[in-house]
């Protein structure tokens, strides 16, 4: 059984990133972040993340990611197999996520990874609209 609070729409309000010695890093998909993820109630979800500024400094790739897939959640942990993605290495793999919910939003946070050529954790704020 899925836990109901995830259940819903949400809306990208802010991302951090920092690294191991707590130092905070540029943020995932740039300052002004734009993003939705639905969960379904039939245990279905699809995510979708960019950097939302209208325009980037020269050089400067825009940051984009969408997947989709069957999820479970416990409560805790939101695990995705994700089966639709912009990145097709994504394709039969899990999107495994710590998920809070505090100040009437929710925080996903991926394990630490590898981003921007520099270990890291993230933690992504959503704020639900429906």
């Amino acid at each position: 059984m899925i836990d109901k609070r995830i259940i819903g729409t949400w809306k990208l309000i802010g991302t951090k990133g920092v690294d191991d010695d707590g130092k905070a890093m540029a943020p995932p998909y740039g300052p002004d972040p734009n993003g939705v993820v639905c969960f379904q109630a039939d245990g279905r979800m699809y995510c979708v993340l960019c950097d939302g500024r209208a325009e980037l400094p020269d050089g400067e790739p825009r940051q984009f990611m969408s997947y989709a897939g069957n999820y479970s959640f416990d409560g805790t942990s939101l695990s995705t197999r994700v089966d639709a993605s912009s990145d097709a290495g994504r394709i039969g793999g899990d999107q495994v996520r710590s998920v809070r919910f505090e100040n009437g939003g929710m925080t996903l946070a991926p394990p630490r990874r590898l981003y921007a050529g520099v270990m890291q954790r993230q933690a992504l704020f959503w704020e639900r609209i429906d």
